[in-house]
């Protein structure tokens, strides 16, 4: 049986400007990091709550490690993956403080599920949801409801 999403990994060749994103303006802690044999850092679990993480790891250095194409990824429009979405107790309230620290993020709306979201784009393009759960949200309804 799954019991949750235990982690969604990032792959960036801007792994600074990357941990900056998610630690500074997200402000999500590292849990831990990855090292290679030479102590360089190649890759972080940031903590989203309970044992849940994000997993972002350089490209260079993930490829040093386990080897692979040294080309960096790159995002195509025909793409399958849209988006990832955190869950927050006050969107209002997350967006203002991502604000102060630098981060775009649109208005809170309620969205057709009657969750409340706003968005932000990390420096990859990568697409983030922000959700605050309300009485009417359709993820708190009994299955098959």
């Amino acid at each position: 049986m799954i019991t949750r999403l235990a982690h969604l990994c990032l792959r960036t060749s801007r792994f600074a400007e990357m941990t900056r994103f998610y630690r500074d303006g997200l402000g999500l802690p590292i849990h831990f990091s990855l090292k290679l044999s030479d102590g360089r850092v190649f890759g972080h679990y940031f903590a989203l709550g309970g044992e849940s993480f994000l997993e972002l790891f350089d490209h260079a250095g993930a490829t040093e490690m386990w080897g692979g194409s040294p080309t960096p990824p790159r995002r195509h429009e025909d793409a399958t993956y849209q988006h990832f979405c955190l869950e927050v107790p006050d969107v209002a309230g997350e967006r203002a403080a991502m604000r102060s620290r630098g981060i775009e993020v649109t208005e809170p709306t309620e969205g057709m599920d009657g969750s409340i979201q706003a968005w932000a784009r990390d420096p990859d393009g990568n697409d983030i949801e922000l959700m605050q759960y309300t009485a009417r949200s359709l993820q708190k309804a009994l299955p098959n409801a």
